[in-house]
């Protein structure tokens, strides 16, 4: 029997043993079809596809990838956006035994160059779009990159969409050259999809997919996700539901996408949860904020996993008053801290729950989540989803672990971890501490298992001989009521070492102050080795393709003019 700190919290009828089924991925879609296979699995963009239908096109995507020599161990790329596109690859790739590489759309040439060497990636899936295709098409000229499948987006539209499309976007729409290294998606189903699915007969060490992280310190590692850790990790958020008074019913559920299908969050927590509990996915192919208002009004989702920049501009709507968004049952925020003001006001303007939970890359991404019940913590990530261990360490010394309520490294357990990084031996082993994973998170666990994350260790600002943790400095920055979106980055200081600089986006309302403003309204929330040296306005903020925002490209900035200006007192 268990006994942590964090079971305490957990709903009436929800335990933390859980026995993760050894099965393969794909189990999760024949597992549906079998029980809903004339409910909707996707709709996109008003184009409804039933469980029977996809797995059909899943098990003809299987049979062409074999037939163009996929097999075990060969890593098939998805570099796609949310269509359906990947939701028929993903599922194919892993029936005919291959293994998934996923592409984000916004990669650079030299970070698709790196990706598609260091993975041994030898076809990958795209789309005919101008914003796409050349990126690939080059890669084919440079890399091993042996072949490249290419989708359109008139064939999964309805009508008279799929007409229209070309007419209105030809100039959107990329040549493709007709050879041996092209194939359409057209052609890769075009067979009878009778097809011999390749078994797993050890999931938890056979690799599904191939997950690179950010890349903020140095080139991306793939981290190795099995077919056992994406079970785990689904199975994980899933039984966080089956407590003795769920809120959710399988087969009734609709899930709004608009997280990039490609990055771990979206795939787990929409794709594969959606999936496995007969949920109809509608699909976005971006956030458009109006876009996804009608669709809240009209289609009435149930679940909205998104990260805080969402909410943010779904609670500041001109127009919130005059949309329904009843339908929600909840809202998950994760990808990012979420700040209690964003949190709050959200929770405020439309009457849905906004649940926080954590997790990485290397984590599947389940970690901790905000269970459903009338205790919830502001400011906290939820506690350890079933089957999660988590530990503190001090920060400077892994051999101590810090007592409950005070801060450290976060170190995570469980059958959702990654088995390590793709050809990367000594980054594996300088990542773990026995069975638990560094995450590079700094945090703590209260009294009632609830953790609480400070910052990453890499952001952590050095000044003066103190440790700043810019989290603390934006939650007390979104307390200004002219602040939309605030992110703060350590920038050098002669003096200092480092110093705090806050970038802010104003609301709409919003005027500008300046330094000694903000930090006279910070004076009395933070300390004054954490109050901010440095302030700037944007209309915009840098955020990843997912919505977060980003932080490497203000550092890069900051630290050119930082050389920029010591070269020129140098020189005077």
């Amino acid at each position: 029997m268990s006994d942590f700190l964090w079971e305490k919290s957990y709903p009436p009828g929800v335990k933390w043993e859980i026995d993760i089924a050894e099965k393969p991925v794909y189990a999760l879609l024949d597992e549906a079809v079998k029980k809903w296979p004339d409910n909707y699995a996707i709709d996109f963009m008003d184009k409804r596809i039933r469980y029977a239908e996809l797995d059909d096109m899943i098990n003809r995507a299987a049979k062409g990838f074999v037939e163009l020599g996929v097999k075990k161990g060969v890593h098939v790329g998805l570099y796609l956006p949310n269509t359906p596109h990947y939701v028929v690859c993903f599922f194919g790739i892993l029936k005919a035994g291959g293994t998934v590489v996923n592409y984000s759309p916004l990669d650079a040439e030299r970070e698709l160059r790196h990706k598609i060497e260091d993975s041994h990636t030898d076809f990958i899936v795209t789309l005919d779009l101008e914003v796409l295709y050349p990126n690939i098409g080059k890669m084919l000229e440079s890399t091993r990159l042996k072949k490249v499948i290419v989708g359109c987006l008139k064939e999964v539209l309805p009508f008279p969409k799929n007409l229209l499309y070309p007419l209105v976007k030809s100039k959107d729409i990329a040549k493709i050259p007709n050879d041996d290294q092209h194939v359409t998606f057209k052609q890769l189903l075009a067979n009878d999809g009778r097809i011999d699915v390749v078994p797993v007969p050890d999931p938890a060490d056979t690799i599904a997919v191939l997950q690179y992280t950010g890349g903020t310190t140095g080139l991306p590692k793939g981290a190795m996700l099995t077919h056992k850790n994406l079970i785990a990790a689904c199975q994980q958020l899933r039984a966080m539901q089956e407590s003795d008074d769920p809120i959710l019913t399988d087969g009734t559920e609709k899930v709004l996408a608009v997280l990039p299908l490609f990055h771990i969050y979206a795939l787990t927590v929409i794709m594969n949860y959606g999936i496995a509990g007969g949920a109809e996915i509608i699909l976005h192919p971006k956030f458009d904020l109006d876009e996804v208002m009608k669709d809240l009004n009209k289609k009435k989702p149930t679940i909205f996993p998104g990260v805080p920049t969402m909410y943010m501009a779904i609670a500041n709507h001109p127009d919130i008053a005059n949309y329904d968004l009843s339908s929600l049952k909840f809202c998950a925020s994760g990808g990012a801290p979420l700040p209690v003001e964003v949190q709050e006001q959200f929770q405020r303007v439309t009457g849905c729950l906004l649940l926080e939970g954590w997790g990485m890359t290397e984590t599947s991404p389940s970690g901790t989540s905000t269970p459903l019940t009338d205790k919830r913590v502001p400011g906290a990530a939820g506690v350890p989803v079933p089957g999660v261990e988590i530990t503190i360490f001090d920060v400077d010394d892994k051999s101590k672990i810090m007592p409950t309520g005070e801060i450290g490294e976060i170190a995570i357990k469980g059958p959702n971890v990654m088995k390590g990084y793709w050809n990367k031996p000594e980054a594996t082993e300088e990542s773990f501490i026995g069975d638990f994973f560094l995450t590079g998170d700094t945090g703590y666990l209260d009294e009632d298992g609830y953790m609480h994350i400070v910052d990453r260790t890499k952001d952590m600002i050095t000044s003066g001989g103190f440790n700043v943790y810019p989290r603390i400095i934006e939650e007390a920055v979104f307390e200004h009521p002219f602040v939309e979106e605030v992110t703060v980055v350590g920038i050098p200081d002669d003096y200092r070492g480092e110093a705090a600089k806050a970038f802010i986006k104003l609301t709409p309302e919003g005027k500008e102050f300046d330094l000694d403003e903000l930090r006279e309204f910070l004076a009395d929330k933070l300390g004054k080795h954490e109050l901010p040296a440095a302030v700037e306005f944007r209309p915009e903020l840098p955020k990843t393709l997912v919505g977060k925002l980003s932080k490497k490209e203000l550092v890069e900035e900051e630290k050119l003019k930082y050389e920029e200006r010591k070269k020129a007192e140098a020189s005077s």
